[in-house]
């Protein structure tokens, strides 16, 4: 039993601390959605790099709900000593772990079959939602003038879009080495700009060692909450006795 106490006391305090941490990255995200401007305000020297916070807006908002998520499943299965949501929390930590492998294998040994499936949502929502949609073109002018890219494969992304039509045959000022108004088919085409989904590849390859090291440890670190959550869940039943 002191075993048992011990691990569940952990448990708790582990998760009490993802809890507060998704809380912190929730609350983050919206603010930085909501009212960028005042969160840059905050930032000093740093303002003027303002427009990579709009990707961290949205990606704070999400991670902190999954957080939060498994931070109160885990703290009130272990505090209540509640097996239906122990194994809740374990099939989540479950889920991802899996998720995460997966996209990994696809990632490394297909990765021109990762590449179709990304471009075959990719270039469609190009085509029609960029210049209509304000959070998906602002994420999308945001990606492409932070990486010096252009649309997901290249400018051909745009050509015959929604917003080349609306703008006079115009693409992104991205999409030109020049970065300026008006950027043509022709002028895209001399400029050459890469596309971001190569662009993000090769500069996860110049950094393998250090995004494999972080898979590793967030590996490392869902398998311990599953071994945990599982020993509570299988051990309940001896405590109650």
């Amino acid at each position: 039993m002191g075993c048992f106490t011990f691990v569940k006391l952990m448990v708790v305090l582990f998760n009490l601390l993802i809890f507060l941490g998704g809380l912190t990255l929730l609350a983050l995200g919206i603010w930085v959605s909501v009212d960028g401007g005042s969160f840059l305000r905050q930032l000093g020297p740093f303002s003027d790099q303002g427009l990579q916070f709009v990707n961290v807006g949205f990606f704070c908002i999400a991670v902190g709900a999954v957080m939060l998520l498994l931070g109160l499943l885990g703290c009130c299965g272990a505090h209540k000593e509640t097996k239906c949501l122990l194994l809740t929390f374990f099939s989540i930590i479950l889920i991802i772990f899996i998720a995460e492998v997966a996209a990994g294998v696809v990632a490394l040994a297909y990765s021109s079959f990762a590449e179709g499936i990304l471009k075959a949502w990719a270039t469609p929502a190009l085509q029609k939602a960029y210049g209509s949609d304000p959070v998906f073109t602002k994420i999308w002018n945001t990606t492409m003038t932070e990486l010096e890219c252009c649309g997901f494969t290249n400018y051909t992304d745009f050509v015959g879009s929604k917003f080349e039509k609306e703008n006079g045959g115009s693409l992104p000022p991205s999409c030109c080495w020049t970065n300026s108004t008006p950027c043509s088919s022709y002028e895209a085409e001399r400029s050459a700009v890469q596309g971001c989904f190569k662009h993000i590849v090769e500069t996860l390859k110049e950094h393998a060692n250090i995004v494999g090291g972080i898979a590793a440890g967030v590996g490392v670190l869902e398998i311990a909450a599953m071994i945990v959550s599982m020993y509570l869940y299988c051990n309940l039943d001896k405590r109650i006795s």
